[in-house]
């Protein structure tokens, strides 16, 4: 005989939870209970101590991903499944950030509802293929928006420190790099001291990643802009000349 999975639906609409409620009773494997008004549900869902809450999207005035995160606490045991959505949800984020186990459209069927309930009872995780790509791009939207601090310290960078950064990802040194800018190697150390502090790096690698990765890839500074450095030649060998100093009356023979 199967586990009897104790479900909790929480739905403002009165009709609409006890309509659900009752398809869900025909289900022998499922035991509802429905939310009361009036009655606070968190308290009722630690006294019912379901395993599965039903959260409609749209409770409590569209605040039912802040619910979702607090039934977590009042009833650790409990999964929570969202219903209720539209298949162009744009916060699917952040139930998925509340501990949301799972989802159901406002256009599914009844079995597609007892599925999803039974397959995140089982410990499983269920998100419908039409709500995949809204959590991608939700992804994408939010990374892209916290890479924009770097984005505006890069372009806080002066025209000299561009250059540096450029040279330093080819492999340049600090010498090489002043040589070729005509300028002295300690201005050079500064120029990278203030490019570490202005993109948050720590070491000359990072700043060749920098350039490498994002920042040539933006094509905010012109190759043309970067003067050529020419090669330092190789300083030649030093070379040790010992003489040998001869006494006096030989040296004379010798010259001699």
């Amino acid at each position: 005989m199967p586990k009897t999975i104790r479900v909790f639906v929480l739905e403002d609409n009165r009709l609409l939870g006890d309509g659900i409620a009752a398809m869900l009773r025909g289900q022998r494997d499922l035991k509802v209970v429905v939310a009361a008004r009036g009655i606070d549900p968190l308290r009722q869902a630690r006294e019912t101590k379901p395993d599965i809450v039903l959260l409609a999207a749209g409770f409590g005035d569209n605040q039912s991903s802040c619910l979702a995160a607090t039934l977590r606490e009042a009833a650790p045991d409990a999964k929570v499944v969202v219903m209720g959505l539209l298949p162009v949800q744009e916060d699917i984020l952040e139930f998925v950030r509340a501990g949301v186990c799972g989802f159901v459209l406002k256009e599914a069927a009844l079995d597609e509802l007892v599925g999803t309930i039974r397959t995140v009872a089982a410990g499983a995780k269920v998100l419908p293929h039409s709500l995949a790509g809204m959590l991608f791009t939700d992804i994408a939207n939010r990374t892209a928006k916290r890479r924009a601090p770097e984005v505006t310290e890069s372009e806080r960078l002066t025209q000299r420190e561009r250059q540096v950064i450029d040279l330093i990802s080819d492999g340049l040194s600090n010498k090489e790099i002043a040589q070729g800018l005509c300028i002295a190697t300690s201005t050079v150390k500064g120029h990278v001291h203030s490019i570490l502090e202005k993109l948050a790096l720590r070491t000359r690698l990072q700043i060749a990643a920098y350039a490498r990765n994002g920042y040539r890839a933006t094509g905010s500074l012109p190759s043309s802009s970067v003067p050529a450095v020419p090669p330092v030649p190789p300083s030649p060998p030093r070379v040790l000349r010992i003489e040998r100093h001869s006494p006096p009356n030989r040296r004379r023979s010798i010259d001699g």
